[in-house]
């Protein structure tokens, strides 16, 4: 699914699939005419806003240690200088310039220092690889296979409070050039520090805006957000405590996979099967000593080993969805068991589940057993028809395990 205006209808599926110069297409006309019916869900976002940003404080961090300073590596500096953009003026907006020259795009250019208070109540309410190998041979008998379209999952709510009953749920806010926007995310456990994680994975479209553009930036987790499920009138003088009672949580460093940077588009197009991305955190408010694991109770195992589809039983995902008819305060899921899509044969198969569903769900964990009989993360919510009905979500590979295990080594001795 695109990104969708709450205010707007949303706009028909291109006549074909996008795919970038030079790029495969697929290798069927079934497959041609089934990603004609593809647009990402990138959520809803609201052209609008709060006056938020000049309130927001003046202090700003890159390493979350809350002592006011702006820690960047000297190499990112200069990139940023060559670029134009002098770090310093960046808190006070000068990240609301999009211009596409001055848009950093590349694997290790990600920059986004807090600038507190920026996500307030309103503001959110209104929000609408490091391996570049890919090893298919544990997906082989599924590529270039798609089933018979599923038929539509009813959304159901999850029961508040969401801390009980999903505690590794919660929402990713950022913005775009198109406005504030939001997906969903997961927490996910963090091989370097065991029980001790600041891991997040979402959709890569819901941190990078692929071939066309670059990071977003003011990316920010919000775990349990609305823990209460409250609907959008009672949230209406809601306090940043009640819409985020665990606190707001600043990615200080974001990775998605090459072949989203390199081919993904806003209908999906060949970097959909790699739709995926990891975030470390860092709490806004600095220093309280517990990690986001530890914060919210729990963290979600990771399985890049999960079955093909066709084993896969059941699978549930979890989101936020912000399109019409929901309004992206309440958390659902759908439970569904999954077959197959194929956007290019050569590239991974991606799993496709019956869903009601809309925009905003983006990015959301999909979860289902494991082989230790416990729940795992095995996909995300990446694409799905305008028209709603059902997702899909790209099968996590070996690509998807070098994206995961950089950001762990990254942060491994901190």
């Amino acid at each position: 699914m695109r990104p969708i205006r709450p205010s707007r209808p949303a706009r028909r599926a291109p006549a074909r699939a996008e795919t970038a110069p030079g790029a495969r297409r697929p290798g069927s006309l079934a497959a041609v005419a089934l990603a004609a019916a593809l647009a990402l869900t990138a959520t809803a976002c609201g052209s609008g806003g709060t006056d938020a940003e000049s309130r927001a404080s003046a202090s700003a961090t890159a390493s979350g240690t809350g002592d006011g300073k702006i820690k960047i590596p000297e190499h990112l500096r200069q990139k940023l200088r060559e670029h134009g953009i002098d770090i310093d003026k960046w808190k006070n907006g000068a990240w609301k310039n999009w211009d596409r020259d001055d848009w950093l795009r590349e694997a290790d250019e990600f920059i986004n220092p807090i600038i507190k208070g920026l996500w307030d109540p309103d503001r959110m309410r209104g929000a609408d690889d490091a391996d570049k190998g890919v090893d298919t041979n544990d997906i082989s008998g599924d590529q270039g296979v798609t089933d018979p379209t599923p038929a539509p999952v009813r959304a159901r709510a999850v029961p508040p409070p969401y801390h009980a009953n999903a505690a590794t749920a919660g929402k990713v806010f950022f913005d775009s050039p198109e406005g504030h926007m939001v997906c969903s995310a997961t927490v996910v456990q963090d091989p370097a520090h065991p029980g001790k994680s600041n891991l997040v994975w979402t959709a890569g479209h819901c941190v990078h805006a692929g071939r066309a553009g670059g990071w977003y930036r003011n990316i920010a987790f919000v775990p349990s957000y609305n823990n209460r499920g409250e609907s959008a009138q009672q949230l209406q003088n809601a306090t940043r405590d009640e819409v985020a009672p665990y606190g707001v949580w600043w990615s200080d460093w974001a990775q998605t996979s090459e072949q989203w940077i390199e081919h993904g588009s806003s209908s999906g197009g060949q970097g959909a099967p790699y739709d995926f991305a990891v975030l470390h955190v860092t709490p806004e408010k600095g220093g309280t000593g517990k990690s986001l694991e530890e914060t919210v109770g729990g963290a979600l195992p990771v399985d890049f080993d999960a079955p093909a589809v066709p084993k896969v039983a059941s699978v549930t995902a979890n989101g936020y969805p912000a399109a019409p008819p929901y309004d992206g305060q309440l958390l659902y899921r759908c439970q569904d068991r999954p077959g197959r899509l194929s956007i290019d044969a050569a590239d991974p198969t991606m799993y496709r589940i019956g869903c009601t569903m809309t925009g905003g769900a983006s990015g959301g964990g999909w979860i289902a057993t494991g082989a230790d009989g416990r729940p795992a993360l095995i996909s995300n919510t990446s694409i799905g028809p305008v028209t709603s009905g059902w997702l899909a979500g790209p099968r996590l590979g070996s690509v998807a395990k070098g994206v995961y295990l950089s950001v762990s080594k990254k942060f491994a001795g901190q």
